[in-house]
């Protein structure tokens, strides 16, 4: 008799603690293929647009748990692609990103706030040109599902803007009317699809 009322007591304090458990996030590895990282400077009057072709990454997301939201990616600084080979050769070089001496550029997460079912707020790290600086992203959460070969999708938009200089980006050409070639504040759109990871 004892022992089976000390069973009636545990079992209930048991189940309570399985239920508190908390549901472990699915992890997607970015799908490079439906997925784009681009960024906008102004040039003079108007404003260049350009992208990353080669990049990784993963992010974990659980639509119901914020709390456990994360993401972290490398972008290959020698991909960069404006339709300009010859631009993009004085954006590889010391000038700029310095490819050579750089070779790539990390985004990692460190908390997720402001979360709804639409959207969020992601903090993190940026590590450009060899400077680490926080960054904070504007997420838009476009939803999660299967494609029609059975595979796990979400997908996302993450916006953000950034000052160069604050990564060591200082280079510019002063104009004979006054200001400069190119801007300071970049923006950064990132169009982001991931597929759930296998074992």
């Amino acid at each position: 008799m004892r022992n089976r009322g000390l069973s009636l007591l545990v079992l209930p304090l048991l189940a309570g603690v399985c239920l508190a458990q908390p549901a472990w996030a699915t992890t997607y590895a970015i799908d490079a293929d439906h997925s784009t990282a681009s960024f906008k400077i102004r040039h003079l009057f108007s404003k260049v647009q350009g992208t990353f072709n080669d990049f990784t990454g993963t992010f974990n997301y659980e639509p119901e748990h914020p709390e456990q939201w994360s993401a972290e990616a490398t972008i290959q600084a020698a991909s960069i692609d404006t339709d300009v080979p010859k631009r993009d050769d004085h954006l590889r070089s010391a000038d700029f990103f310095d490819v050579a001496k750089y070779p790539t550029l990390t985004f990692k997460s460190t908390e997720v706030t402001d979360a709804t079912p639409a959207g969020a707020t992601l903090h993190g790290l940026l590590t450009l040109h060899g400077v680490e600086q926080p960054v904070v992203l504007d997420l838009a959460i476009h939803g999660e599902g299967k494609d029609p070969w059975g595979n796990q999708r979400s997908g996302f938009t993450a916006t953000t803007t950034i000052n160069r200089k604050d990564f060591g980006l200082t280079w510019n050409q002063a104009l004979e009317t006054g200001g400069v070639l190119v801007g300071d504040d970049v923006e950064i759109i990132l169009e982001i699809e991931g597929i759930v990871k296998t074992p």
